[in-house]
């Protein structure tokens, strides 16, 4: 089992920066950021494999948003910049131990482990 616990939200103006972390309680091979605003599904954000710099991200945060990782802490990292209202959710830490493809990599499915979230705010 592992626990994910994620910090770092907050409340803030459009076109501000936040910066998300998630904890690991022990290695991963794959880690995700994903959100969930009210109303709406769970919509993957960024994802990385543990020890790499292969990242991926949604079109929707590509330029603004940087996920990175300090792999000998097990932490996780959302660097978001130029914030806007839309990007208001509950965004969460998932995790899971295994390599599922190159495919689908911000399906929620693919994550087995997942953190209780961390609140986004962004008002205009």
């Amino acid at each position: 089992e592992v626990q994910l616990v994620e910090s770092g939200g907050g409340s803030v103006q459009a076109g501000g920066s936040l910066r998300l972390s998630c904890t690991a309680s022990a290695y991963t091979y794959e880690m995700a950021w994903f959100r969930q605003a009210p109303g709406k599904q769970r919509e993957g954000v960024a994802t990385i494999i543990s020890g790499s710099t292969n990242t991926y991200y949604a079109d929707s945060v590509k330029g603004r948003f940087t996920m990175s990782q300090d792999v000998g802490k097990n932490m996780v990292y959302l660097e978001m910049n130029n914030l806007k209202p839309e990007d208001t959710a509950m965004y969460y830490c998932a995790a899971d131990r295994l390599w599922r493809g190159g495919q689908d990599r911000l399906a929620a499915n693919r994550y087995q482990y997942w953190g209780q979230g961390t609140q986004v705010t962004v008002s205009s």
